[in-house]
């Protein structure tokens, strides 16, 4: 799964419950302290991003699917239906290569942006080969899908995923909030701790937004001193970076959360 699968996850979950079904999801909960110490833990929707990793925080809040966490992905399978035996479908969160995993259905994310020179690390940024889209069950791609996309998926149905968003909240948690559009025209800083800073950038830049860029590596670990940049200007960030920021975020500090079409 490339970029995006969070958003991607939170529809998937919608579109289960909306069908009668209670899912449950499972994650690695990178970056947190229970996945590098090898443990599994439920995840509270109000709990700590650094102990539990930013996106299965983000993940809680956003679905309230019972979320599970562990690098050993069935572990963490088992102690969720332990915790919830009324789940009836898991969601595993960039689960592909976690093959002891069983899995019914597999969907695949691509970006053409992130597919680099389409070949395997370390030459490449690839997990697997491309042909592997030609054995999973669903392929969703940001924007158009480029042909060879399109080939090696071969009859797999592909669609395109859109990311959008239109309001800007508060990420402290007061219930602020203003359409983005108020901010056309007018310029700001834009913070992206996330695989693919460029398309949170474009996404803001799209809504008149005259952008100052601040890219940070993905899961980074934010401090104050990150959103102090020496003046007045408002600042935007995505969804996954402000559960880690909103206990020092400035007055005039905004997520721009966006869900998946």
């Amino acid at each position: 799964i490339a970029s995006g699968k969070t958003p991607v996850v939170d529809w998937l979950a919608g579109v289960l419950r909306a069908a009668g079904h209670r899912p449950g999801i499972v994650s690695r909960g990178h970056g947190g302290q229970v996945s590098a110490q090898g443990g599994v833990a439920r995840v509270p929707a109000d709990g700590d991003p650094a102990r539990y990793g930013d996106e299965p925080v983000l993940l809680a809040r956003l679905t309230g699917c019972p979320l599970v966490i562990g690098r050993d992905r069935p572990a963490a399978a088992r102690e969720l239906l332990r915790l919830h035996p009324e789940c009836d479908v898991l969601i595993a969160d960039d689960g592909m290569q976690h093959y002891r995993l069983a899995r019914d259905v597999e969907v695949a994310v691509v970006d053409d942006a992130t597919l680099g020179n389409r070949l395997l690390l370390p030459a490449g940024p690839l997990r697997e080969p491309l042909a592997r889209l030609a054995e999973v069950d669903l392929v969703l791609a940001h924007g158009e899908p480029g042909a060879d996309v399109i080939a090696a998926a071969g009859a797999i149905p592909v669609f395109r995923l859109r990311l959008a968003g239109r309001e800007l909240i508060a990420p402290a948690g007061s219930r602020r909030s203003r359409p983005a559009a108020e901010l056309r025209g007018q310029r700001a800083h834009a913070v992206a701790g996330i695989g693919r800073p460029q398309r949170f950038f474009d996404q803001l830049a799209g809504e008149g937004i005259e952008v100052v860029p601040h890219p940070f590596p993905d899961h980074h670990r934010f401090v104050a001193g990150d959103l102090e940049f020496g003046d007045a200007l408002p600042i935007l960030m995505t969804a996954k970076d402000a559960v880690k920021c909103a206990a020092f975020a400035p007055a005039d500090c905004w997520e721009y959360p966006v869900r998946a079409q």
